[in-house]
């Protein structure tokens, strides 16, 4: 096992002028499970590229543990990739794919088939080992790509979308999976999602990039209750944070008729700013019998435990509605509104969030 550190690593691609990637500075720990995570384009799967070799970095280092790999070739850094789309022979058994990187490193048969069998053991794979890729369904595929990686007992393990190919349900199983295993195995781990679901359950912490810059990189409960900034506060969050632009006025931040009471040592933080961005999680409204957020209902999902609110802010004339940004409120009431209602979200004032309107960065 080892450390990985970016050090202002950059990969630039011939003719383009944008880096896809722009002086990444990540260091992950021993053993550590990190998420990179962010929309297409922004630059993490060309990270992990880096990493393992496959991507020139253009500028800046890479080491692993206290080597330096920035210009190693992809056998030497000792690394183990599971890539999106499994990449097993169709011809070989499931045992001859896991082992078949230890045959060509000339691995006494022995010690190849052993830990074959082992990593078998791990993932649950004992009984497919005489099977050819084909017979298997989709999960099992990737359990087999990850058995493969196993036995190499590599420093690092590298997965590139591992789950991207399988349908939600098993999506959810096999990411549980990956993460008991990792843990049990203590490997360091890079994986590399868009899912953000996927980056707040698996990791211990998680790197959000856009636009091939690192806006933030913490653990997954800090991400989401303190964000660096709107585009980390909007992409982090299932459904995603409501981001309204509101007027600063005496007490707080003006919301369609109501003011959002904000204090003003945070309104003081943006001086000239005379617009700022509120932030506000679905789950922190609550329906009120008076002052509130007024929000005039468009759709209604109700899920059981919970209710899910969608429409636009209250007061607003046809040609606003039409272009009006939509607003989710999570509500945990047996008797949520009707379509075609208005109503009124009292905000629990522990959870607003605040922005700058200039650069986004976050003031609360």
């Amino acid at each position: 096992m080892a450390t990985v550190s970016f050090n202002d690593a950059t990969r630039t691609y011939p003719g383009t002028e944008r880096p896809a990637v722009d002086k990444l500075n990540l260091e992950i720990g021993d053993g550590e499970f990190v998420v990179l995570v962010g929309p297409s384009g922004c630059g993490k799967s060309t990270s992990l590229r880096m990493l393992a070799g496959l991507e020139e970095v253009n500028a800046g280092t890479i080491t692993i543990g206290d080597r330096d790999v920035t210009h190693l070739p992809p056998k030497d850094r000792d690394i183990a990739m599971v890539f999106q789309n499994y990449a097993l022979y169709p011809h070989m058994s499931v045992a001859d794919n896991m082992g078949f990187a230890l045959k060509m490193a000339n691995t006494p048969k022995a010690e190849r088939q052993k830990r074959v069998q082992e990593a078998a053991a791990l993932l649950g794979l004992e009984e497919f080992l005489n099977r050819k890729p084909k017979a298997l369904s989709g999960g099992q595929r990737q359990r087999v790509a990850m058995g493969r990686a196993i036995v190499r007992q590599p420093q690092v393990f590298l997965m590139d979308e591992p789950l991207s190919n399988l349908d939600a349900k098993l999506r959810v199983s096999t990411r549980t999976q990956i993460a008991a295993l990792q843990s049990r195995l203590g490997v360091t781990t890079v994986y590399v999602t868009h899912d953000q679901v996927e980056a707040m359950t698996m990791g211990d912490r998680v790197a959000v990039m856009k636009d091939g810059v690192l806006q933030q990189v913490d653990s997954p409960l800090a991400l989401y209750d303190t964000p660096k900034n709107v585009f980390v506060a909007g992409f982090i969050g299932s459904p995603a944070m409501n981001l309204v632009d509101g007027k600063v006025s005496e007490g707080g931040i003006a919301v369609g008729d109501f003011v959002v009471p904000v204090p003003r040592e945070v309104l003081a933080k943006a001086p000239g700013e005379d617009t700022l961005t509120i932030g506000i999680r679905p789950e922190a409204f609550e329906v009120a019998d008076g002052a509130g957020v007024g929000l005039d209902v468009a759709v209604v999902e109700e899920l059981g435990a919970d209710s899910y609110v969608y429409g636009t802010l209250a007061g607003l004339d046809e040609d606003e509605r039409l272009t009006a940004q939509q607003i989710v409120g999570r509500i945990s009431t047996r008797t949520p509104p009707r379509r075609g209602e208005t109503v009124r979200l009292s905000i629990k004032p522990d959870t607003i969030h605040v922005f700058s309107k200039e650069n986004g960065d976050r003031l609360t």
